[in-house]
């Protein structure tokens, strides 16, 4: 009976360590903001999400817009060092901010001094196949507009965003996914409130099917201590079954 019992937990922490890791397809963080004339000094819940979303990648790189010029339009050829390229398309521009203030609508960077401003719907084209992408989002949903968002592979698949919608100005969000089944080559983005409600967009993040790893491996330290607290129960169990 003892060694059924001892088997039995050595499958529970198996099972326990694949249930607690398991791998989320979306990560989203928002932090609220403070009003169109003042920007967030951090945004802790969206950098949570960013950190956890960068923590199933390896080897990807950041476009954060500061290599092209203020009012810049479309097309623009996008560089994520390490994982590939794109061109943005669509209506839009560079909008240049000193950081620490605001455009006086509540749109600012989130690194650096430029980022990418749209009021209505634009799209990334990949050099090839994704399978990852997250973005940051500045002043999203302020006047009652939601962003969409969905992803191309021969199909689309439509993401919901959850953002507050008539929030105060200057809030930030972060949103990531990874779908390594379903790799991608477009990325569409979409605004309920076109021509109305205008979003910045910043610090975009790609990544391949091979810089993605859906399952990551438990620290050590994390499985020694799950092991501590299961062998203990492994224990008062023994005792009692000898009683």
């Amino acid at each position: 009976m003892r060694a059924s019992i001892i088997g039995l937990v050595v499958v529970f922490i198996l099972g326990a360590s694949g249930a607690a890791f398991a791998v989320p397809s979306i990560f989203f963080g928002e932090d609220a903001g403070l009003g169109e004339y003042t920007p967030l000094s951090s945004w802790v819940n969206s950098a949570s999400a960013e950190a956890d979303f960068l923590s199933y990648l390896t080897g990807v790189g950041t476009e954060d817009f500061e290599g092209f010029s203020s009012g810049q339009g479309a097309p623009l050829g996008l560089v994520f060092p390490g994982a590939g390229t794109a061109t943005l398309q669509g209506t839009g521009n560079i909008e240049a901010v000193t950081p620490g203030t605001t455009n006086g609508y509540g749109r600012y960077g989130t690194s650096g001094y430029n980022y990418w401003e749209s009021g209505y719907d634009f799209a990334i084209d990949f050099g090839s196949p994704v399978a990852a992408f997250g973005f940051y989002g500045i002043d999203i949903g302020d006047f009652d507009g939601s962003v969409t968002l969905s992803y191309m592979n021969g199909t689309s698949s439509e993401l919901v965003i959850p953002h507050t919608v008539g929030g105060a100005g200057g809030s930030v969000i972060y949103y990531g996914f990874f779908d390594v089944d379903n790799p991608f080559n477009r990325i569409e983005f979409g605004n309920t409130e076109a021509g109305w409600d205008y979003f910045g967009f910043d610090d975009m993040t790609i990544g391949s099917v091979e810089q993605v790893d859906p399952d990551p491996v438990p620290e050590p330290a994390t499985l020694a201590l799950m092991s501590t607290g299961l062998l203990g129960l492994v224990g008062t169990l023994v005792k009692r079954r000898k009683r």
